[in-house]
């Protein structure tokens, strides 16, 4: 049983034999998730009131976090076989931040149906211009910020990229719990989003972001919304956050021409991952600083895997479309609050959608489609028992973007 949980044999059969009672015969994991759901606050008492979400970009959960003590991870000792048969061992990357020698990994529709093999997850160097890259990892000691914070935080083990896909699908999925593409198209988006939501009810959502707004997918109109860096920075310091506020980082804009892709710290390869960390320890540090805090959540969490290894196999979930139901691999995803569980574990089942469910939970939004409807509430993963205002320092040396490769 899951250290964070802290219920005896005699509880979890409790509740078990509850859950069972209300909703069927459930499995002990099952009774115990629906036990966690069923005791959740009335949202207004939940004590959050902001909701802050930072999606970087292209990183596994192996890839990054396979070497977390009490966590479903592998790195170290797993081998793969190439298009020619020729097995290969994962392997560490450090000091290599950047990959410069090594082709981006696929992460295409099609490309991840070869690396997701049906479920045996040992595609990795067969697709698309796949080399060893795809199989290596980085440790803890490789992560300034995450190799600090995700011991000390909640980290969730099973949470899934919410499409077998590439990034435009895997963010439509967190705006508008759905998407309308399997693949990076610029085309104008009109699915309706967690932003009209949030105005339906006069709430306060605000977008941040770095050097392009993936909203403008939807033209202008989240452009009253759409802020830069500095406002989100400034939001912390006055404690005037938003009740939502997405923060993207600075895209790796590869796409775009040469000498592109020295922009971004977003970890999307060939991006340094030491810019995309201390990108990271820099909102850490603004929202645990703000005066908002006591009353906040921060969602860390990556759009999908990028092409990297992952040992486990990603569940379907309900969807609009077959096409869509497939999710993708995990991605890392960690919670801090005043009422995150410290040095925790967190083995429940979510996606991108388990962003929505909470922001629909806590300001008393309908679903915007089958999945997030669906979908586990991320709020089941936190405890509202108890209130910890003290957050640890996280320091890590500032780290400037540097040449692209």
């Amino acid at each position: 049983m899951s250290h964070e949980l802290r219920l005896t044999r005699r509880q979890l059969v409790g509740a078990g034999a509850a859950a069972a009672a209300a909703a069927g015969t459930l499995s002990p994991a099952r009774a115990l998730a629906h036990l966690a759901q069923t005791s959740l606050p009335a949202p207004g008492r939940s004590g959050i009131d902001h909701i802050v979400v930072v999606m970087m970009e292209n990183r596994s959960f192996d890839h990054f976090l396979g070497w977390l003590p009490g966590a479903n991870g592998k790195q170290a000792g797993l081998s793969f076989v190439d298009s020619a048969g020729n097995a290969h061992q994962t392997h560490p990357l450090a000091p290599d931040f950047q990959g410069c020698a090594f082709a981006d990994p696929d992460h295409s529709y099609d490309g991840a149906r070869v690396e997701f093999n049906n479920g045996a997850c040992d595609g990795w160097l067969r697709a698309g211009r796949n080399d060893l890259y795809s199989i290596g990892y980085y440790g803890k000691t490789d992560l300034p910020f995450l190799g600090q914070a995700a011991p000390r935080w909640t980290v969730c083990d099973n949470y899934f990229s919410a499409i077998l896909g590439p990034t435009f699908p895997n963010r439509f999925y967190v705006h508008a719990g759905v998407t309308d593409r399997i693949a990076n198209e610029y085309r104008v988006a009109t699915l309706p989003t967690i932003w009209d939501r949030l105005a339906e009810k006069r709430l306060t959502g605000r977008y941040y972001a770095g050097n392009t707004s993936f909203l403008l997918l939807w033209n202008q109109k989240y452009d009253s919304i759409t802020k830069k860096h500095a406002r989100f920075f400034a939001d912390c310091r006055t404690g005037k956050l938003p009740h939502v506020a997405y923060v993207d980082p600075s895209y790796t804009l590869t796409d775009i021409g040469p000498g592109s892709g020295n922009t971004g710290f977003d970890d999307h390869p060939h991006a340094d991952i030491r810019a995309g960390e201390w990108f990271l320890s820099r909102v850490y540090d603004a929202v645990t600083k703000s005066p908002a805090w006591p009353r906040t959540l921060l969602v860390i969490t990556f759009d999908e895997w990028g092409g990297f290894f992952d040992h486990v196999p990603p569940p379907a979930g309900p969807d609009v479309d077959p096409r869509y139901e497939q999710r993708g691999f995990r991605v890392p995803t960690l919670l801090i609050s005043p009422y995150a569980r410290r040095g925790a574990v967190d083995h429940r089942l979510y996606d991108h959608t388990s962003i929505l469910k909470l922001i629909e939970w806590r300001f008393g939004l309908q679903p915007l489609s089958a999945r997030d409807a669906a979908a586990e509430n991320l709020a089941s993963a936190l405890d509202f028992s108890r209130r910890r205002l003290a957050a640890p320092k996280v320091a890590v040396p500032r780290f400037d973007i540097g040449a692209a490769c």
